[in-house]
């Protein structure tokens, strides 16, 4: 089956939303979301840290699979708000077309 990237991730935010909702002893996902929040961000932390190691070591494979574990940390943090991956994309095609500096002009506005 050829999922495209948005599928994918979808399909794991559900997975985790599941989780969430009906938790197993055995799921990793289920056991972080119930040691709440604290745990769900050290672990994005720990996650974009050894992606940014993996990319200075330019190890393709390894920065590949570090991204997909900041991929699935990122969206459980979104699944412990509630936050679809929709919404994301929204914000990603409303910059997309943007200048870096149009759209980080757009958030300084709004301060």
């Amino acid at each position: 089956m050829n999922m495209q990237h948005d599928d994918i991730l979808q399909s794991i935010y559900q997975v985790i939303q599941e989780r969430k909702t009906h938790p197993s002893e055995k799921s990793y996902t289920a056991s972080l979301m119930q040691k709440g929040i604290d745990k769900i961000l050290k672990k994005v932390g720990e996650e974009a840290a050894e992606l940014i190691i993996a990319g200075k070591g330019g190890a393709r494979q390894e920065i590949v699979y570090e991204t997909a574990d900041l991929f699935f940390h990122a969206l459980l943090l979104l699944g412990f708000y509630d936050i679809e991956p929709e919404e994301i994309y929204r914000e990603l095609r409303r910059r997309f077309g943007i200048s870096g500096i149009e759209e980080k002009a757009s958030r300084d506005e709004g301060k």
